[in-house]
């Protein structure tokens, strides 16, 4: 008897999905932050020059704003856990009978009978207590803290990388074709990151890419038009 090898478990799973969730939201976030500023400059200007310093710079500052969130974000997360841990090991050093008869509160609670409720307790408080309560107050494993370090180079790299893909598309093509092309390329990469993300979250797959692609698409063309417009009235 064991879990089954198809199924996630969260001693298993819970650094990687940490990981990926924030990989893709930094590269959704590339993609669509960097695309609709090179666009609103190339609404602006046709000046190859002027979109990729703009660019450049947006993929830069970007990728580091994102990293720097998600490492406070996860760090005041971890921060919690800790401090959460910190008063349960305490709570159970000073009263560990109280501390016993509420965890076979929470198995009772579940559905088990008394007697069943108290077994399970004692004999998860005797392998290992912190853990135990740990997992049946406060839904933390001890052993699967957040790491704000990983999640931090995860939303950098994969930042870089989403930013990278409309950049370096609206510097290839003319001034002529660069606008359509850019928009393809990122209407089919928001897909790819919509339908990640619904995959890891086991959401409905077709509602995420839609609102994935409209959601850049018309940050795009909002962006494009206002370049556009100051462009046409630089005064």
């Amino acid at each position: 008897m064991g879990p089954h090898d198809h199924e996630p478990h969260h001693e298993d799973t819970s650094a990687l999905l940490n990981w990926l969730r924030a990989a893709v939201l930094g590269a959704n976030d590339g993609i669509v932050s960097v695309a609709g500023l090179v666009m609103g400059v190339a609404g602006a200007t046709t000046d190859r020059h002027t979109i990729f310093i703009a660019g450049s710079a947006g993929l830069v500052a970007g990728a580091l704003s994102m990293a720097a969130g998600e490492y406070v974000s996860v760090s005041t997360q971890r921060d919690t856990e800790e401090a959460l841990l910190a008063k349960e090991a305490q709570e159970l050093l000073d009263d560990p009978e109280d501390e016993l008869a509420e965890l076979a509160g929470i198995y009772r609670d579940k559905g088990l009978s008394d007697d069943l409720a108290i077994q399970v307790a004692e004999q998860l408080t005797a392998h290992d207590a912190l853990a135990a309560h740990a997992d049946a107050e406060l839904n933390i494993d001890p052993d699967e803290l957040t790491s704000p370090w990983q999640a931090a180079s995860a939303s950098l790299i994969a930042f870089t990388l989403g930013a990278a893909l409309p950049l370096l598309t609206i510097m290839v093509f003319g001034p002529a074709l660069r606008a359509w092309a850019t928009v393809v390329a990122v209407a089919v990469a928001l897909a790819l990151t919509g339908f990640a993300s619904a995959r890891f979250a086991e959401a409905d797959v077709r509602r995420a890419i839609i609102r994935n692609v409209v959601g850049g698409l018309l940050a795009m063309l909002v962006t494009y038009g206002i370049g556009s417009l100051v462009g046409a009235n630089p005064g």
